[in-house]
């Protein structure tokens, strides 16, 4: 009897979201094997949002299709929802929610959530639980959202440029939470316009330009090919 194959945490085939005049993502072919850390790697623009939202099931395809752990990202995406870990490029509104009240709302979602884990969480990044979301700067919303992505340890996290908007010493602390979760087994998907942040953690990077795949690549080889890039682009 042939040993069964394993269950890719995130697969795709002919993934499409054509909005039109060039913009979204086209015919996406991609597998991100269970505890691999994949770097999603391109300028605005280029459809890392666009893939995203299509695997959490925000938005419908045009064509193709989208599978987490083998769920349909569509058809299937609450379950979806509660085993990924997601930060959003754009934090969504909970008016007049404390943030603890946000918390209790998305742990109870996901069958609940160890209340330790969450103070450690509001602790390490300085977040204030009790303020209301409305009175949240850019910066809080962000760390909420970091917050909400890690306080159920998921198998996977999918984080859309994450550190956008924090200082210097809370992007420290997000990268370390990274690496806990990674060690701790976590498959990743780490959206970002940043190459280094992308060299730090991952093991093989997929660079998107222009809603298509342009190559998928280890990490190791990632300032290589970007030295190559840079050098081509120079006028001659």
């Amino acid at each position: 009897m042939l040993p069964e194959m394993a269950v890719a945490a995130i697969r795709t085939s002919g993934l499409t979201k054509d909005y039109g005049g060039g913009h979204g993502i086209f015919d996406l072919d991609l597998q991100v094997a269970a505890q691999q850390v994949l770097g999603y790697l391109g300028p605005k623009g280029a459809g890392k949002t666009t893939t995203i939202r299509l695997l959490m099931g925000m938005i419908r395809p045009t064509r193709g299709s989208a599978y987490v752990f083998g769920l349909d990202c569509l058809r299937e995406a609450v379950e979806v929802k509660r085993r990924v870990g997601y930060v959003p490029d754009e934090t969504p509104e909970f008016g007049a929610m404390r943030g603890g009240e946000v918390v209790a709302y998305l742990a109870g979602l996901r069958g609940g959530v160890h209340k330790d884990r969450v103070r450690e969480l509001a602790e390490r990044f300085d977040l204030d639980l009790g303020r209301p979301h409305r009175e949240y700067g850019r910066d809080d919303r962000q760390r909420l959202s970091i917050v909400l992505a890690f306080m159920h340890d998921p198998s996977l996290l999918i984080l859309d440029e994450p550190s956008r908007g924090l200082d210097e010493e809370r992007a420290r602390e997000l990268h370390a939470l990274i690496d806990e979760a990674r060690e701790a087994g976590a498959t990743i998907l780490l959206a970002s316009r940043s190459a280094a942040e992308i060299e730090r953690h991952c093991d093989v990077v997929a660079l998107m330009r222009r809603g298509k795949l342009s190559r998928l690549m280890r990490a190791e080889d990632l300032p290589a090919e970007l030295e190559e890039r840079n050098r081509k682009a120079l006028p001659s």
